[in-house]
């Protein structure tokens, strides 16, 4: 299956599908902020959209309620959005990495997460 492109209202929906489990659309409404939240409607519109993209399913309806839960995973949902900054940015890291450092945003503790991860990485790619 092709990973869905998400917007940011979707990956609000999903995000409360991934902390609540299974829920309503009213309990997926309710999750958000009362300054700002969206409409029961707009987020049904959502959902709805999300079910259409396979990034959610109905899994059950209680009385006139239909009950979702998320199909894709966080961790999933993150690297399909991580890939396309990088598309933005040409597919080279290094710009995103230049940012980072420039804004602050990118800490000593964080690099040094990333040296492990390449390195385990490195490992996994050596032939046996």
């Amino acid at each position: 299956m092709a990973k869905p492109k998400l917007t940011k209202l979707e990956l609000q929906v999903l995000e409360a599908l991934w902390q609540k489990g299974a829920c309503s659309v009213r309990e997926i409404q309710e999750t958000f902020p009362e300054p700002g939240r969206p409409a029961y409607t707009t987020v049904q519109t959502v959902v709805y959209r999300l079910e259409r993209k396979q990034a959610l399913r109905c899994v059950k309806r209680i009385s006139n309620a239909n009950i979702f839960e998320a199909v894709i995973s966080r961790r999933d949902a993150q690297r399909r959005f991580v890939d396309d900054l990088l598309a933005i940015f040409g597919g080279r890291a290094k710009l995103v990495m230049v940012h980072l450092v420039e804004s602050g945003e990118l800490t000593l503790e964080d690099v040094k997460e990333a040296e492990k991860a390449l390195k385990h990485s490195a490992r996994k790619e050596k032939p046996q």
